[in-house]
């Protein structure tokens, strides 16, 4: 812990396993208190304080904040929780610091609201409609034709989105979108049907301040088969050429300007098309799956620091200081089941691997396809660091055998 005598508020922590890396590097860099809907536990080491409040809500949030700006200096606010955003951005904004304005953290929340805003300003769209029950969503599909797209208009992880080849996969192709949750997210009662678009697909962490779009981080996602889009990895290389790329960086800064977002981090997830790039969606958070780790290990542009620049009205410094690589992988079963043990490979019996976490404890459900979503299915993630993307893969190639899950079937429900 530094020794600042004001608090940096971070709404939110996240999953333990995939958060608690980003919460340590931001402790480092400034005094922490987190707001949270239960009581710190694992965060304590962390943070100077924390505040036991329903951070997804900002009628309970800012009251919240107001209430602990009276008793500790609040420098700032921070969130990487995708569904705390706008609550977030109602807290800074009550509180008079920098962030993203309401508005902008509801337009990205909203991927239909992001849809219709890109498609008004001109930038290459899919096609895409919207849908209540099984009867608009036949109707929406004349618009959007096959194969197409379900998917929710508020979630993340791609919990809920799936691809329907045909008529004859529509009605379950909206049940499994519409039956789609996450804690604290804000649930429409239409889906969002979108043209299924080819190509590879990339994301992108950035930093914007005061309108100026800041790129830091290109990852390459590796996908899982369909009709599911399951992440089952990320590479992030500091000499990427997209980095070079201006047509690119300039409609990536030109969709934010169009979103009203002119200051806070974002996470842009761009298909490249047989007919060019084109945006499919903006996330008002830093990266999942830790791909900001990666883009420390691969470029050094530490995320914390930015995020903390940004959070205190500085302009950050993107620069990249290192000219490496960096991979994670993601491992679930073929099928459902319920974990005994898992055995790991060590650091250095695979030249290259960096580090190897299991995901699932014993006795833990790992749900796969149709049973739950494929990242909740993940038992454990493998990271690789070398000179190139292809020195990665071969890496965690090399590491993947010498992962063991011994499991057992999933107990057949009684009925």
């Amino acid at each position: 812990m530094n020794g600042h005598d004001d608090v940096l508020l971070v709404m939110g922590s996240g999953r333990q396993h995939f958060r608690e890396y980003m919460l340590r590097a931001l402790a480092q860099q400034h005094r922490l208190w987190l707001f949270g809907t239960e009581a710190a536990s694992w965060q304590r080491p962390y943070v100077a304080g924390s505040t036991v409040v329903d951070m997804f809500d900002p009628q309970a949030a800012v009251p919240a904040a107001l209430e602990l700006a009276r008793r500790v200096p609040v420098a700032g606010v921070h969130c990487y929780h995708e569904g705390v955003i706008i609550a977030a951005s109602h807290v800074a904004t009550a509180l008079g610091l920098p962030g993203p304005s309401p508005a902008a953290t509801a337009a990205v929340r909203d991927k239909r609201v992001t849809r219709e805003l890109l498609t008004k300003a001109g930038f290459r769209q899919p096609r895409y409609a919207v849908a209540a029950s099984p009867q608009e969503a036949a109707q929406a599909a004349v618009v959007t034709g096959f194969p197409l797209v379900a998917k929710p208009r508020s979630l993340g992880s791609s919990e809920g989105v799936v691809k329907a080849s045909s008529a004859a996969e529509l009605d379950w192709a909206f049940g499994v979108s519409r039956s789609a949750g996450q804690a604290g997210m804000i649930s429409y009662p239409e889906i969002l049907l979108e043209e299924y678009l080819t190509g590879p697909e990339i994301s992108v962490d950035a930093a914007v301040t005061g309108g100026e779009y800041l790129p830091f981080i290109i990852a390459r996602k590796q996908l899982g088969a369909e009709p599911y889009f399951d992440e089952t990895g990320h590479t992030v290389e500091a000499t990427d050429p997209l980095f070079d790329d201006a047509d690119l960086l300039q409609m990536l800064a030109k969709a934010h300007e169009v979103l009203g977002w002119n200051d806070g981090i974002t996470h842009t997830e761009v298909k490249f098309t047989p007919d060019g790039p084109v945006i499919i969606e903006v996330n008002g958070r830093l990266g999942g799956d830790l791909i900001p780790y990666l883009g420390l290990l691969a470029n050094g542009v530490d995320f914390a620091r930015v995020a903390t620049d940004l959070a205190l009205g500085r302009r950050p410094d993107t620069t990249r200081t290192r000219q490496l690589a960096a991979a994670i992988r993601f491992l679930t079963p073929p099928v459902s089941c319920v974990t005994r043990r898992i055995q790991l490979p060590a650091i250095g019996d695979s030249n290259g691997l960096h580090l190897a976490v299991a995901l699932a404890g014993p006795g833990e459900r790992l749900l796969t396809p149709p049973d739950g979503y494929a990242a909740d299915a993940r038992h454990t993630y493998l990271i690789a660091q070398g000179s190139t993307a292809a020195e990665c893969q071969q890496a965690l190639d090399r590491a993947e055998p010498g992962v063991r899950l011994e499991s057992d079937p999933l107990p057949v429900a009684q009925g």
